[in-house]
């Protein structure tokens, strides 16, 4: 029998539901959670993991997955409020004891760490991100000769993006090349081979790329006494975001829980936004008939975040989806006035009629930090920025470069790196390029010197000196070689590094200074984690968001206009939100109209972006924008009309209005009598 819940009044009856399902059953039926934008989906999915432990559970068999690390870590914190307070225990004891809760991917290099040795891995394997995949993939592109050839062969980018397609979609090369990269299906032959040596040099390296995570994962869930052994690790499976999953992560999830049993997923497929990153709706939309019995489905639709107005408009705009979820959110929260679809001449009214408002926001109480201006592409966002800057707006924008982006934050990373796994060929090469006089050419010798050897770190010290390097080259192979013997400990180790790394700085970056500073924080960082493993791990899977000049705009001043793409807005909230050219070849964005799932994709993004307005909504429709460089004729406009989401039967939930607004001219007295001047006889009088 569950215990008596008084913690759990607070909740309305379908979050009360979801929480209780199931609960005290041994085989509890799949769950499927509908929560709607601003319908209290976390706050559900804590109160979930809580009753569990209440209930018996025990923590340390619980799985939870979630898209970041910050979101698991604030789930674990809210689960640990309610559990602690209920069962009288001591702060950390619940969320210590919930040692599951991550990411798809960190859970996933978790389990292969500690199953590596039954599917042929070494447990001391390093994980390259993004950049560094690609680098390694731009490496084996030379040594195959491809970027030799005639015709231009892709990128290294766009190759590791190919990769990542197939891994992640399931797919099979010719048909991604076909769908997703058409220009690049000649090379379909070639990039098998590529892929395949790719796949090669990474097993040499004992390196796993992003990818790998979660299809070595899959791999292992492949063998059946493997996949019981790690199945039989967790009581409860729960599941975040559920309509973020690609189909690899589906059929992890499947893998581990076959009949549904105590599984849960919760998500929102009218917020299903990133198949750019392989991510399907169809994942949530099938994933009640994916179980025998089907899965249980309950729906959240009360929102607690935006007024009625609002919703009335988001619930039209995505009843017209050709397959969902029905719900209709709704919300207690009324007000007079609807939504507003502002139609300006031009861009440049388009970005006078926001700072306006914002500015009008702002004199009458909204903090510019309650205020958020969205667009469907971050290049949508220019001319607002120099009319924000011309107005002495201070703003920050997200959807950016990242943190680990920067070129000397991935510096010291490739040190540390380089260090807990010499065989890591990008890494070494990074580091070696540092000092002066070591380009791609020494920088390979050195490193084919020591990749044959037992003990590549102490063969480096064997390697004869590289003349122009000079004393730095003695410093590192004394820097590789304590921080691979592990004497220092962490987090000493770091502080090594950057000592070695900073007096390189004056010479490889003319802003040395204000870089000096993110080394520092990347130190600070550091010393949070467990171990250079841990760190190295979680800090490649889970990056933080922005560099330092994004950072330190707080510290200039203390208020700031919020500006993201709508991908980057998804789980935010502000009180008033402005979206730019809801037009269409904006939303949706030219290149969205090529499909149905894709058209539908651009619909789910528009409703995204109205359910991030607590309180007001401006929708910009700019009837022409100025276009350089288009046609023979040089630079013209393009004449725009609004959003196919919103055709005209919708407009009544709207407050239309024309910005600026027309108005008379000046000592007029009506229309059907013009006012009649003798203006050549005031020129001749003026002389």
């Amino acid at each position: 029998m569950p215990a008596i819940a008084p913690y759990l009044d607070a909740l309305n009856p379908e979050q009360r539901r979801a929480v209780e399902h199931g609960v005290g059953e041994a085989d509890a039926k799949a769950l499927l959670v509908i929560a709607g934008a601003g319908s209290g989906k976390t706050n559900t999915l804590a109160h979930r993991v809580a009753h569990l432990i209440v209930n018996g559970a025990d923590p340390r068999r619980i799985l939870l997955m979630t898209f970041s690390r910050r979101a698991a870590s604030e789930m674990s914190r809210r689960v640990e409020r309610i559990a602690s307070k209920v069962l009288g225990l001591s702060s950390g004891a619940v969320t210590d004891a919930l040692a599951w809760a991550g990411t798809f991917h960190g859970i996933g290099a978790r389990l292969l760490r500690e199953h590596a040795h039954q599917i042929g891995l070494d447990p001391a394997f390093t994980i390259h991100d993004r950049e560094d995949s690609a680098d390694l993939m731009n490496l084996v592109r030379h040594e195959l000769k491809f970027s030799d050839t005639e015709t231009r062969f892709p990128t290294k980018g766009t190759c590791i993006a190919i990769y990542s397609r197939v891994v992640n979609a399931q797919g099979d090369l010719d048909e991604v090349l076909t769908s997703v990269f058409p220009w690049c299906a000649m090379w379909s032959k070639e990039l098998r081979l590529l892929f395949g040596a790719y796949v090669e040099v990474k097993q040499k390296q004992n390196v796993l790329d992003y990818d790998d995570l979660l299809l070595y994962w899959a791999g292992m869930m492949a063998e059946p006494a493997i996949a019981a052994q790690v199945s039989g690790m967790f009581d409860h499976v729960l599941v975040d975001e559920y309509q973020d999953t690609n189909k690899l992560q589906a059929s992890v999830l499947m893998a581990m829980r076959p009949d549904g049993r105590n599984l849960t997923v919760v998500g929102d497929d009218a917020q299903s936004i990133y198949s750019f990153r392989a991510a399907t709706v169809r994942n949530i939309l099938d994933f009640p008939a994916a179980f025998s019995p089907a899965a249980d489905i309950i729906t959240l639709d009360r929102n607690y975040r935006s007024t009625q107005p609002i919703l009335a408009a988001a619930n039209a705009v995505i009843e017209l989806a050709t397959e969902r979820f029905t719900k209709n959110l709704w919300s207690d929260r009324e007000a007079v006035t609807k939504p507003f679809l502002v139609t300006v001449k031009d861009e440049a009214d388009q970005v006078r009629y926001v700072a306006k408002c914002v500015l009008e926001a702002r004199e009458s109480g909204t903090p510019l930090k309650q205020q958020a201006v969205l667009f469907r592409t971050s290049s949508h966002s220019g001319p607002l920025e120099i009319e924000l800057t011309r107005r002495n707006i201070p703003f920050v924008k997200f959807g950016g470069l990242k943190f680990l982006d920067a070129a000397h934050v991935k510096d010291v990373l490739a040190i540390l790196r380089w260090a807990e796994n010499p065989r890591d060929r990008v890494a070494g090469f990074r580091v070696l390029q540092l000092m002066a006089g070591i380009g791609p050419g020494t920088a390979g010798k050195v490193l084919d010197a020591i990749a044959t050897t037992p003990h590549p770190v102490w063969a480096l010290g064997e390697v004869p000196p590289p003349i122009k390097a000079g004393q730095s080259w003695l410093d590192l192979v004394a820097l590789v070689q304590r921080l691979s013997g592990r004497q220092a400990g962490w987090p000493l180790e770091m502080a090594y590094a950057r000592h070695w790394y900073e007096p390189l700085m004056e010479r490889l970056y003319e802003d040395a200074t204000t870089r000096v500073a993110d080394i520092v924080q990347l130190e600070q960082v550091a010393a949070g984690y467990q171990s250079r493993e841990k760190f190295l791990t979680e800090l490649t899977l889970d990056p933080p968001d922005a560099t330092s000049d994004q950072a330190g705009v707080p510290m200039r001043d203390e208020d700031y206009l919020i500006l993201s793409t709508i991908h980057s807005a998804k789980g935010q909230e502000w009180k008033s939100v402005h979206v730019l050219n809801v037009v269409d070849g904006c939303i949706p964005s030219d290149l969205g109209t090529g499909s149905t799932h894709e058209l539908e994709e651009e619909r789910r993004l528009l409703y995204v972006a109205m359910t991030r307005a607590k309180d007001e909504l401006h929708l910009m429709v700019p009837q022409r924008f100025y276009v350089t460089q288009q046609s023979r004729n040089g630079d013209r406009h393009l004449y725009a009309q609004r959003t196919r989401f919103i055709p005209r039967s919708m407009t009544g939930q709207f407050e239309d209005i024309l910005w600026p607004p027309v108005t008379p001219y000046a000592g007029a007295t009506s229309p059907s009598k013009p006012v009649v001047v003798d203006l050549g006889s005031k020129m001749r009088g003026m002389w």
